[in-house]
């Protein structure tokens, strides 16, 4: 029998996913900003789920990424900045926060949860944060 987080991504993994990811400072100091969350209104959420999917799929889900630790910018695209929030970005990361061992591809069950990782948390980001609202 299949567990339910081979179908779909399960969002009590993710829910605790995202209170580790809170608890340390490096992840938890990523924001996206005003051009990041203008791309993801223009683009629309369709759009940018599909380029998170790419990018999970041709940077992390081979086996062996090329430029591994360093293939993910800090700067270039929402999903980017996301992926290191959400310790999505090399296969050290998805190893230590996800539990996804290096040296063999990602299952496409996998994949999807990563990218539903990515999603939650540019969907928490779509509001500026109080300090640029007052400005």
């Amino acid at each position: 029998m299949r567990t339910a987080d081979h179908r779909s991504p399960n969002l009590d993994e993710i829910d605790r996913l995202f209170e580790r990811l809170a608890a340390s400072p490096f992840r938890s100091r990523f924001r996206l900003g005003p051009g990041e969350r203008d791309y993801l209104a223009k683009k629309g959420r369709s759009t940018v789920s599909d380029h998170a999917a790419d990018f999970v799929a041709r940077r992390l889900a081979p086996s062996k990424p090329r430029n591994d630790g360093k293939q993910t910018p800090f700067r270039g695209h929402p999903v980017f900045i996301a992926q290191h929030a959400t310790a999505t970005c090399c296969r050290g990361c998805l190893a230590k926060w996800h539990g996804l061992q290096p040296g063999r591809p990602l299952e496409d069950f996998e994949q999807k949860r990563i990218v539903a990782a990515i999603m939650r948390w540019l969907e928490s980001q779509q509001r500026p944060p109080p300090a640029e609202r007052e400005n």
